[in-house]
């Protein structure tokens, strides 16, 4: 009977924990999306030297580059999604 409880709540542990990794994998993409904006109304003093009139200078255009090599989660989410196999 021992075994049983252990296994199932090890089961239960296992769940969870996958719950939460989801989660994560999914708070990436908009987290990043929301730092993009952020910096994006920045005065851009923080530019390196040389480069203040570059659209490519700055933290915006990381975060945007990170944002969107995070987003497997949500593609692999709206493909299920959209061939009716539920949630995650």
């Amino acid at each position: 009977m021992t075994m049983h409880l252990t296994a199932t709540r090890n089961h239960r542990t296992a769940g969870a924990v996958r719950s939460a990794a989801d989660a994560l994998c999914l708070a990436a993409t908009p987290v990043f999306a929301l730092m993009a904006a952020l910096t994006a109304f920045e005065d851009g003093s923080h530019g390196m030297a040389g480069m203040a009139n570059s659209p490519l200078s700055g933290m915006g255009p990381m975060y945007l580059v990170m944002a969107l090599v995070h987003a497997a989660p949500w593609l692999r989410l709206v493909a299920r999604r959209a061939a009716g196999h539920g949630e995650l």
